[in-house]
């Protein structure tokens, strides 16, 4: 079985836009380490987590996506995830989480939502 890797990689912008993570891969209990450590390493007040290459999510990424929505909560425009797919949204839905974040089709609609910090 090939192991299950999650690549996260700082999308480049100006210090005026949010600060951005694409995200390739599952967001599983195996690979929490570096989603945790990339959100806690974040400063920024407009987070966007780009979930277009992310297959699926379990108990252990929603509640890292938790933590992350607490970290943002107090934010202006806090925590918006982009390009979430049925299969995750489904997930969110399930665990009663979908309302805490502001879900976006298109990493420009996330960034025309989302002002200069």
């Amino acid at each position: 079985m090939q192991p299950r890797s999650l690549i996260i990689e700082e999308v480049p912008g100006s210090q005026a836009r949010p600060h951005i993570l694409r995200l390739n891969g599952p967001l599983i209990l195996t690979t929490l380490t570096e989603f945790q450590d990339k959100v806690n390493a974040d400063r920024s007040h407009n987070l966007i987590l780009d979930f277009t290459g992310v297959p699926y999510i379990d108990s252990a990424g929603i509640g890292a996506l938790v933590r992350t929505y607490v970290r943002h909560q107090r934010d202006e425009n806090g925590l918006s995830l982009v390009g979430v797919n049925d299969r995750v949204r489904a997930a969110l839905e399930i665990a009663h989480i979908k309302q805490f974040f502001r879900l976006f089709d298109s990493l420009e609609a996330a960034q025309a939502k989302n002002p200069s910090s």
